[in-house]
């Protein structure tokens, strides 16, 4: 499902946090939101999971505006994973990730055979399975961002946004989980800092800075030694990946940048 962001403007006391932010993310993209830090990436993603209302624009998901839908039906569409999300009660790992069919029962219906399977298949699919019986409050903080994951992957979402979701994990879950996101059938739009993780995982990368979007293209079209020096105020020398082809940074502590 195509995801589509319009002229996006959110303003608090009179500073525009997001300013006009037009960016699209086709049908099964994976889409990277990236810039320093308060450059409006999180607030953009607040706005396609309803948490902020912007001022002006709209958010649109297979051409429908996604705040005309009711709650239930935008849940079923988007799911989100936030810098914040966490658990406060110590469910266990299997029944909060089964917390992900949430928007398509009614009451306490239990789950149905389907329903179990994907349960299973996602906490495989991050490697849970282990820790199924475990309670989420005793995991360590990498552990619990999984779950999170695995949840947003029960829930079935044709959209997910996902905000820095590589912090907390090591090396092996960060690319695991980046893998995984480019084999879904999801339209992805997902927050990082690391460039090269970046430039590895997304189809397309959008560059944020001070609200407004500043660049927008594939991984070797925006991510240029010039941008990085603009930007993020970083000398970086742009190399091929070996293997890949594809840009990947080295970086340079330079001062004068």
């Amino acid at each position: 499902m195509e995801l589509e962001l319009t002229e996006l403007t959110v303003r608090i006391k009179g500073r525009a946090l997001v300013d006009r932010l037009s960016l699209r993310a086709g049908a099964g993209e994976v889409v990277g939101l990236v810039g320093p830090n308060g450059s409006g990436k999180s607030t953009a993603l607040r706005c396609v999971y309803g948490a902020l209302r912007p001022i002006s624009g709209t958010v649109l998901a297979g051409g429908e505006d996604l705040r005309a839908l009711p709650l239930r039906e935008r849940a079923r569409r988007v799911a989100a994973l936030t810098q914040d999300g966490s658990v406060d009660l110590d469910f266990t790992v299997e029944e909060v990730v089964a917390l992900g069919r949430a928007p398509h029962q009614r009451g306490t219906q239990a789950l149905s055979v389907r329903e179990q399977g994907l349960v299973r298949a996602a906490m495989r699919r991050l490697d849970l399975l282990a820790l199924a019986d475990r309670g989420v409050l005793t995991l360590s903080g990498g552990e619990r961002q999984r779950v999170l994951v695995a949840r947003a992957l029960v829930q079935e979402p044709e959209i997910i946004v996902l905000d820095e979701p590589t912090n907390h994990l090591d090396i092996r879950h960060q690319i695991e989980l980046l893998s995984l996101l480019r084999g879904t059938r999801a339209t992805v739009l997902v927050v990082l800092h690391d460039l090269n993780l970046a430039a590895a995982a997304c189809d397309r990368i959008g560059v944020l800075r001070g609200g407004a979007l500043v660049a927008a293209g594939t991984p070797r079209e925006v991510l240029t030694a010039e941008l990085v020096a603009d930007v993020f105020k970083v000398a970086a020398r742009i190399v091929p990946h070996p293997e890949t082809g594809g840009p990947q940074l080295l970086y340079t502590l330079n001062p004068s940048v």
